[in-house]
C-alpha cells in the first residue's frame, strides 16, 4: 500500500468543490498548503484528517463503531486535537508492543511512543500506515470519512475486503480454510496435499476442494510453487449486517457444539459454563471482563510467531431473561 498516495487521494476527496486556497483558510493556514497535500510533497498532521472530516460530515457514531470494543470518548470532531489523536491511537494498540509495529511502518519505536503519549502527532500517511499495521481495518476507517470506491489507491484492498466478508457470511468454513494455508506444517510441504486441510479443520475431502475454489474464484488465494497462499490477510469486521452477522455466530456456536458432543475424550478442548446470580451493576463488570478478554485473545493471536494449530475461540454471556421479556417465552 502505498500510504502517501492514499493520504493524497483522500484528502483531495475531502476538499471536494472547495478550492485549495480556500479549504487552506477554513482549516487556519496561510499558504495555500492544500495543494502541497494533494501533491504529496508535504502532509498535514492527523488531527488535520479528523477536522477535514468533520466539514464533510465525518459520522462520528461510524468512528466509535470501529473502535469498538475499545473505549474511547470522541470529542466535537471540529475541535480535534493531538491529544485526541492519541487517545485514538491507544484505544486502537491496546496493550500490543510498540516495537513490532514501529518496524511494520518502519519508524522508531521512540517516535511511536511519543505520537501514542501525545507529545507529537504522526502525519496523515504515518497514520494511514499506522492504523492498517494495528488493525488490518484501513479500508473501514477511511470508509467513516468518506466512500472508499472513490479512492483509487483502495480499490484493489476494499474489493478484497468485500470478497472476504462475502465469503464470511456465505461459506463461514472458508476463512477456516484460510487461516489452515498459514499452518506451518503446510507451509513446509513440498506440494499440496489433498485432505491436509480437511484435517486440520475437521472437515470432509469435498468440502475442502469446494472451498478451496470457492477462494481461487474470488482472489482471495492463489497457487504458488504447487502449493496455495493466502493473496491478502485482512481482518473482517462481519457487524455491519447484524442479521447475517447473527447467522454466522449460529454457525460457529453450531461447530462447537458439534464438536462438545462428538469430539474425542479426553480432548484439549475447554467447555465450561457459570450459571449464576448478580447484581445488575456485576453484570456490567462481567461483560467488560468479556471485552477485555476478547482483546486480550486478540492480541495473543496478533503476536503468535509460530502457526501450529488452528482454534475456534468462543464468549458468551447470556442473560436467561432477555429472551422472556422480549417475547415472554420461557421452558
Amino acid at each position: 500500500m502505498d500510504y502517501a498516495q492514499l493520504a493524497s487521494e483522500l484528502l483531495r476527496e475531502l476538499r471536494g468543490r472547495r478550492s485549495q486556497t480556500a479549504l487552506a483558510r477554513r482549516l487556519g493556514y496561510s499558504a495555500n498548503v492544500a495543494h502541497t497535500w494533494e501533491r504529496g510533497t508535504r502532509f498535514p498532521p492527523a488531527s488535520v484528517l479528523f477536522r477535514l472530516g468533520a466539514l464533510n460530515g465525518l459520522e462520528q457514531r461510524a468512528l466509535a463503531r470501529f473502535c469498538n470494543p475499545a473505549p474511547l470518548q470522541l470529542p466535537g470532531a471540529t475541535s480535534w486535537q493531538g491529544a485526541h489523536t492519541a487517545a485514538l491511537l491507544q484505544a486502537l494498540i491496546g496493550d500490543n508492543p510498540l516495537s513490532g509495529l514501529a518496524r511494520s511502518i518502519e519508524v522508531d519505536r521512540t517516535t511511536l511512543g511519543r505520537w501514542v503519549r501525545g507529545a507529537t502527532e504522526p502525519r496523515v500517511p504515518e497514520l494511514l500506515a499506522l492504523i492498517d499495521a494495528a488493525t488490518h481495518r484501513l479500508v473501514e476507517f477511511v470508509a467513516c470519512f468518506t466512500d472508499t470506491d472513490r479512492i483509487e489507491a483502495l480499490r484493489e484492498l476494499s474489493r478484497d475486503l468485500v470478497a472476504q466478508r462475502r465469503m464470511a457470511y456465505e461459506l463461514p468454513w472458508s476463512h477456516a480454510v484460510l487461516r489452515a494455508l498459514e499452518l506451518d506444517a503446510y507451509r513446509r510441504l513440498p506440494a499440496h496435499e489433498p485432505g491436509f486441510i480437511a484435517r486440520a479443520i475437521g472437515i470432509d475431502l469435498a468440502a475442502e476442494q469446494a472451498l478451496l475454489a470457492e477462494l481461487s474464484a474470488a482472489h482471495l488465494i492463489r497457487k504458488q510453487r504447487g502449493k496455495w497462499v493466502v493473496a491478502r490477510v485482512l481482518t473482517v469486521d462481519t457487524r455491519n449486517d447484524p442479521e447475517r452477522d447473527r447467522r454466522l455466530k449460529e454457525h460457529w456456536a453450531e461447530v462447537a457444539l458439534t464438536r462438545l458432543r462428538h469430539g474425542p475424550r479426553p480432548t484439549e478442548a475447554f467447555h465450561s459454563y457459570n450459571l449464576a446470580s448478580v447484581s445488575h451493576e456485576d453484570f456490567s463488570k462481567i461483560r467488560a471482563l468479556h471485552a477485555e478478554y476478547f482483546e486480550r485473545v486478540r492480541r495473543i493471536i496478533a503476536e503468535s510467531r509460530l502457526a501450529e494449530r488452528v482454534v475456534l475461540t468462543r464468549q458468551e454471556l447470556i442473560p436467561l431473561d432477555e429472551l422472556q421479556l422480549l417475547d415472554g417465552s420461557g421452558p
